[in-house]
């Protein structure tokens, strides 16, 4: 199979989806490129080793973002998966699928066939979800959702907190309509990690007509003419071999890789290509642009009167909790890293909330988000981030290896617009902390703390502490526009043949969410998309 009728780059999310459908009729011969390795590693399956995988290097393809320039000079750790089932395999588990404007959004922008109507179908075909209204969830699919199966007691002070503030309670935010707080449904299966390699790739893998080769970089896209013929690629061995695509080369890779992959093998603006000494190609000046990222910020305190999953991950405790999760699959070992939530408007005359809230019945070490170590002391912690940042970074190769990482510039809190929200949100954020039920809980909030008051103060610690949540796109965007790449109709790069995108990448403005869902929804259709006759 080095010839074959599709090539897709990238095992994951999306990767996973085509690999999958493209092969159901047994038609159609599929090779998956992932650069990564198999998704056995113990924590990849348990919920809560989340902290143990998002930062391993053997998981991980270790970027790290440009300084930024807006955020006090600092570089942020930024992890894309490297492994069978991609940022899906180390994710934090969130199901959201943003709201049904984020789509109108789309259509309205030229996206003809993207709009909530549209899509809501292949939302829908990716599902098997107990819970909300047939209309809008789906039954059938691969893809299991599942509620929480342990809510914390924090968990529903703090949805109690948002209502007496007014943020109503809502049973489905995942219905169109996001607006108000809830607990957060979760990709799961019996209270263990639900994948895309699990929901997609391996209920495939005994097709004949499907190759997925592991540790395998792809280096450069091999075109005859305007026509992608192929994929150059290096295998674990260092031997680079050539996989031919007699119909397409589908690219998987995800906002990061993909735009990279496409100007190491000369798509792209000519001027970034040139200054690395590429070949052009094809002059595309939208790949790499348009990068979107949501940026969060979070307080914490301790508190009293319930326990914190904090003392839990300590000791003899912690050896009872792995005892508990492999009986019952509950308890610390089956929670995610946020478990509550919300979204409201930040400002009056917005149609729609502009503000995801998470929360967690957990702290970390040092008050900081990311340091995978929880407190030792009873904690809890309150996060928000602006859902349609108008901030707007990019993705630039600095060599034409594919080795060599390439600049990922977010530009990170540019816009005023993105500041004021997020000041906002974190007075939001304090007012919480002394709402009853949540205030009977607090002892004192311990990051950033009560010396930190004023707006500079407060934006100071914005810039000092934000960080990512993971969520990279628009770096390769659908749309009729001249900084557009790919065709909305048919996913096609814009001005060449057999070379298609799905992925987050072709996300032309930012959804409001986590963005698993919306990458699941694309891939999903564009198997219906992409040519197969």
């Amino acid at each position: 199979m080095n010839d074959v009728d599709y090539v897709i780059v990238g095992a994951g999310a999306a990767g996973c989806v085509l690999a999958n459908r493209l092969t159901a009729s047994g038609k159609h011969r599929v090779a998956v490129l992932e650069a990564g390795g198999p998704d056995r590693h113990i924590w990849i399956k348990v919920p809560a080793g989340f902290n143990k995988t998002v930062y391993n290097p053997k998981l991980n393809w270790g970027y790290e973002t440009a300084p930024g320039p807006h955020i006090d000079g600092r570089k942020i750790t930024f992890p894309r998966g490297k492994v069978l089932g991609g940022s899906g395999s180390i994710n934090g588990h969130l199901y959201v699928r943003g709201q049904a404007a984020d789509y109108d959004t789309w259509a309205q922008l030229g996206c003809r066939g993207w709009s909530w109507t549209d899509v809501l179908p292949y939302f829908k075909r990716a599902e098997r979800r107990v819970g909300g209204e047939d209309a809008v969830r789906g039954r059938d699919g691969p893809l299991f959702i599942e509620d929480q199966r342990e809510p914390h007691p924090l968990s529903d002070a703090y949805i109690a907190a948002n209502e007496a503030l007014g943020l109503k309670r809502t049973p489905d935010y995942n219905c169109g309509d996001q607006e108000g707080t809830f607990l957060y449904q979760q990709m799961m299966r019996g209270g263990r990690r639900w994948s895309p390699a699990d929901a997609y790739l391996r209920p495939a893998l005994s097709r004949p007509n499907l190759r997925v080769i592991q540790w395998a970089l792809a280096e450069r896209i091999l075109f005859d003419g305007r026509r992608a013929t192929g994929v150059r690629y290096r295998g674990r061995d260092g031997r680079q071999e050539t996989l031919r695509a007699a119909r397409s080369v589908i690219l998987c890779g995800g906002s990061i890789n993909t735009p990279h992959l496409l100007q190491i093998s000369g798509v792209g603006e000519p001027a970034w290509l040139k200054a690395f000494g590429g070949d052009v190609i094809h002059a595309l000046p939208g790949v790499g642009r348009n990068f979107r990222d949501h940026y969060a910020v979070r307080v914490s305190a301790l508190v009293k009167g319930a326990g914190s999953l904090n003392e839990r991950s300590h000791g003899l405790r912690l050896m009872g909790e792995v005892l508990r999760y492999a009986v019952s699959r509950k308890g610390l070992l089956a929670a995610s890293p946020s478990h509550a939530g919300g979204y409201l408007r930040t400002r009056p005359g917005l149609e729609t909330p502009d503000m995801q809230l998470y929360f967690a019945p957990a702290s970390y070490a040092g008050g900081r988000y990311g340091t995978a170590v929880l407190d030792t002391r009873p904690g809890m912690t309150l996060g928000a981030s602006q859902l349609r940042p108008e901030s707007v970074g990019h993705v630039k190769a600095l060599s034409g290896d594919a080795t060599e990482k390439p600049e990922i510039q977010p530009n990170y809190l540019a816009d005023q617009i993105d500041r004021d929200a997020l000041l906002a949100a974190m007075r939001y954020l304090r007012k919480l902390l002394t709402t009853r039920p949540l205030a009977d809980h607090v002892v004192h909030e311990n990051f950033p703390g009560p010396d930190v008051n004023s707006d500079d103060e407060l934006m100071a610690h914005a810039r000092a502490t934000g960080s990512t949540t993971y969520h990279p796109v628009g770096t390769c965007k659908i749309g009729t526009d001249p900084m557009a790449v790919v065709d909305p109709a048919s996913m096609r790069v814009i001005g060449l043949q057999g070379l298609h995108v799905a992925d987050a990448s072709v996300m032309p403005t930012m959804v409001s969410g986590n963005t698993y869902a919306a990458t699941n929804m694309i891939a999903e259709k564009a198997s219906d998309l992409i040519p197969t006759t």
